[in-house]
C-alpha cells in the first residue's frame, strides 16, 4: 500500500489534520476521569454544590470541545479518503486503457472490475478508519496508563502489565489474517467472474438449458469464498472476546488492589474510580484499535492487489517516434501522393502467437496491399482472419517478422498517430451511452452534421438515423441495448468512416444486415476504396467477390492469393467455400 500512498500528495492538509484532532479529543477524553474523581472526592464528600456544578460545567465543556474536534476530524479523514480512491481509481483506469490487448486478456475483465470497485472500496474504507483511529487509539492507550501512574504506581503497574498481552493478542490475529483476506478477494474474482459470464451469455444458457449446471457451478465457488470468509470472520471473531477477557481480569484486579489502597488510605475512592475510567478507556480504545487492524488489514491486501495491476507493463510500449510524411497525411480526403510507390499495408513473414498459446494462430503471413487497394480475407471460423486485421493498428504485436505501413514497422509509430490513420470496425459492435452524434464523433471530435451524415450514408444508417426521435440527438442506451443488431452494425461503420481514414477495416462488420443492405453498402465502400486502403473480413463470399485481392486463410496460413476468379481455378479452399454459398452452375460460369 505504501507505493499508492504517493496519490495522498495532495491532501497532505487532510492527512495531517485529520489526526492531529482527532489527538486533540482524545487529550480532553484523558481529562474527564480526573475531574470526575476530583467531584467524588472533593465535590460529593466535601458536600460542596458549587465545586459539583463547577466541574460537571468543565465536563460539558470537554464534552462539546471533543465533539467539535471529532467532527472536525471525520470531515478532513473522510475528505482525503475519498480524494485519494478517486485519484487511484482515475490512474488505475488510465493505466488498464494503457496494456495491450495481451495483458487485457490475461488479468480478465472480471478482476478487473473487482479492483476498481471491491478493492478500491475496502482500501477507502481503511484510509478513512486509520487517519481517524491510527494515531488517537494508541495514544488513549498509553495516555490512559500514563495517567495511572499520576495517580498510583502500583495499580498503574496492572495496565503495564495489560498493554502488551492485548498487544500480543491483536497484531498475532492481525499476521495470520492478513494473507487469507488475500484469498478472499481472489475467490470473490472467481465468483464474479461467473456471474459476468452468466450475465453475458444469458441468451445461450437458457437456449441450451444450462441453468441448473451454472447454479451449481457458481454455488460451488460461493460456496468456496463463503467456507473461507467464515474462516476468516471466525478467527477475526476472536478479537472482541479475548480483549474483554483480559480487560475484564484486569479490572477485576485493578478494583481489588483498589479496594486496599483505601482501606489502607493510600488512595481515595475518587481515584479508584478514576483507574477503572482509564482501564474502561483501554478497553473501548483497543476494540476500536481491533477493528481497525481488520479493517486495515482487508485494505491493505486490496492495496497489494491494486499495486499489482500497476506493476504490469504492457507488451506494446509506445516507443514509436517516426512520424513520416504518408502516415501523416494519407487520409481519405487525401489520396496518397503517386510518388509514394510503397505498399500502404506489408506483412513480412509474420506469425503471431498469443500469450499461453499452444502454438501460432498465424504463420508465415506474407504479402503486400498497395494505396487504394481493398482486400477481402476469407477463411474458416478459425482460421486467424481477424488476428491478421488486429495486428495492423497494433493491437497486438507480431511475434515473427515485421508489419509495416508505407515502408515503416509499426512499432516505429507512435500509437495514437497509427490508430488515427486506422479506422477499425470490429466484429461485435459496440456503442456507448450517448446520443448517435456523440457516438459518431469519436472517429472526429469537431465533425459537423453534414460529415457525420455522409458517413451515415455511406455505411447505410441514413434511414436508422431519420428514423429515431431526435435524429442525431437520439440517445443510446449502455452497448446500444435500444437498437437492433443491424442498427448497431450500420452505426459502428459510420463511427469509423467519420474520420476518413487512410486504412478501413472491416472485422465481419456486415454479418447482421440483409443482403440488400450489404450489397448496398459494399457499393458505397467501393465508391470510396480509389481513396482509402480497405480490408474487408468476412464469411460471405458475396462480400468480397468485387475486391482487388483476396486472401484466403486456412488454419493460420495463406491458403491462396489472387482475386476471385484467379481463386476458383487455384485455391480448393476458397472453391469449397464459395460453392456452399452459391450454385454450381454459378461457379462453373
Amino acid at each position: 500500500m505504501r507505493k499508492l500512498l504517493v496519490y495522498l500528495k495532495d491532501y497532505k492538509k487532510e492527512t495531517v489534520l485529520a489526526p492531529l484532532f482527532k489527538m486533540l479529543e482524545a487529550s480532553f477524553e484523558l481529562f474527564v476521569p480526573l475531574v470526575v474523581a476530583a467531584i467524588i472526592d472533593e465535590g460529593i464528600a466535601g458536600q460542596d454544590r458549587f465545586f459539583i456544578l463547577q466541574r460537571c460545567g468543565i465536563l460539558i465543556l470537554l464534552g462539546l470541545i471533543g465533539l467539535v474536534c471529532s467532527v472536525t476530524a471525520q470531515y478532513y479523514a473522510a475528505r482525503a479518503a475519498v480524494g485519494f480512491t478517486g485519484q487511484v481509481r482515475r490512474a488505475l483506469f488510465k493505466h488498464i486503457q494503457s496494456l495491450s490487448y495481451t495483458e487485457i486478456d490475461t488479468i480478465g475483465t472480471s478482476t478487473m472490475i473487482t479492483r476498481m470497485t471491491s478493492d478500491m472500496n475496502q482500501v477507502q474504507n481503511g484510509l478513512n478508519l486509520t487517519l481517524r483511529l491510527f494515531l488517537r487509539s494508541p495514544f488513549v492507550v498509553f495516555g490512559a496508563m500514563i495517567m495511572a501512574f499520576q495517580i498510583d504506581v502500583k495499580c498503574a503497574l496492572i495496565f503495564l502489565v495489560t498493554i502488551p498481552i492485548l498487544s500480543v493478542v491483536v497484531f498475532g490475529i492481525m499476521l495470520i489474517s492478513i494473507p487469507l483476506y488475500r484469498k478472499v478477494q481472489q475467490r470473490l474474482d472467481g465468483v464474479l467472474g461467473i456471474a459476468r459470464e452468466n450475465l453475458i451469455g444469458v441468451r445461450v444458457l437458457r437456449a441450451f438449458c444450462k441453468e441448473d449446471e451454472e447454479k451449481e457451478r457458481f454455488w460451488k465457488k460461493n460456496e468456496e469464498l463463503t467456507g473461507l470468509q467464515k474462516y476468516v470472520g471466525r478467527i477475526s471473531a476472536l478479537l472482541n472476546p479475548l480483549t474483554y477477557v483480559i480487560i475484564n481480569l484486569a479490572i477485576l484486579i485493578l478494583i481489588h488492589t483498589g479496594a486496599v489502597q483505601v482501606e489502607l488510605g493510600i488512595l481515595a475512592q475518587g481515584q479508584v474510580v478514576a483507574l477503572y475510567n482509564y482501564m474502561s478507556q483501554i478497553l473501548v480504545e483497543l476494540i476500536k484499535l481491533a477493528n481497525l487492524i481488520i479493517s486495515m488489514t482487508r485494505a491493505a491486501a486490496c492495496a497489494r492487489r491494486i499495486q499489482s495491476v500497476f506493476e504490469i507493463r504492457s507488451s506494446m510500449p509506445d516507443t514509436g517516434t517516426e512520424e513520416p510524411g504518408p502516415l501523416m497525411g494519407v487520409s481519405a480526403a487525401t489520396e496518397p501522393e503517386p510518388a509514394a510507390a510503397v505498399p500502404a499495408v506489408e506483412f513480412c513473414h509474420v506469425n503471431l502467437r498469443y500469450a499461453d498459446g499452444g502454438e501460432d494462430a498465424l504463420s508465415d503471413i506474407d504479402f503486400s496491399v498497395m494505396p487504394g487497394e481493398t482486400v477481402g480475407i476469407i477463411g474458416g471460423t478459425g482460421s486467424g482472419k481477424s488476428s491478421l486485421v488486429n495486428l495492423i493498428p497494433r493491437f497486438y504485436d507480431a511475434t515473427g517478422g515485421s508489419v509495416r505501413i508505407y515502408g515503416h514497422d509499426v512499432k516505429d509509430y507512435p500509437v495514437k498517430s497509427l490508430r488515427e490513420l486506422v479506422g477499425v470496425v470490429p466484429q461485435k459492435a459496440a456503442l456507448f451511452h450517448g446520443s448517435i452524434r456523440e457516438n459518431l464523433q469519436w472517429g472526429k471530435k469537431d465533425a459537423s452534421d453534414d460529415e457525420i451524415m455522409e458517413a451515415v450514408r455511406t455505411a447505410q444508417a441514413e434511414e436508422v438515423v431519420l428514423g429515431k426521435e431526435g435524429g442525431l440527438d437520439y440517445e443510446i442506451e449502455q452497448g446500444g441495448r435500444n437498437l437492433s443488431g443491424g442498427q448497431k452494425q450500420r452505426l459502428t461503420i459510420a463511427r469509423a468512416l467519420v474520420k476518413k481514414p487512410g486504412i478501413l477495416i472491416l472485422d465481419d462488420s456486415s454479418s447482421a444486415l440483409d443482403f440488400a443492405t450489404d450489397a448496398a453498402l459494399r457499393a458505397a465502400v467501393r465508391e470510396l476504396s480509389g481513396q482509402m486502403t480497405v480490408f474487408i473480413v468476412s464469411q460471405r463470399a458475396s462480400s468480397i467477390l468485387h475486391a482487388d485481392k483476396i486472401l484466403v486463410l486456412d488454419d493460420g496460413k495463406v491458403a491462396g492469393m489472387g482475386t476471385s476468379e484467379e481463386l476458383l481455378q487455384s485455391c480448393q479452399v476458397y472453391r469449397e467455400i464459395y460453392e456452399t454459398q452459391f450454385r454450381k452452375e454459378a461457379a462453373n460460369r
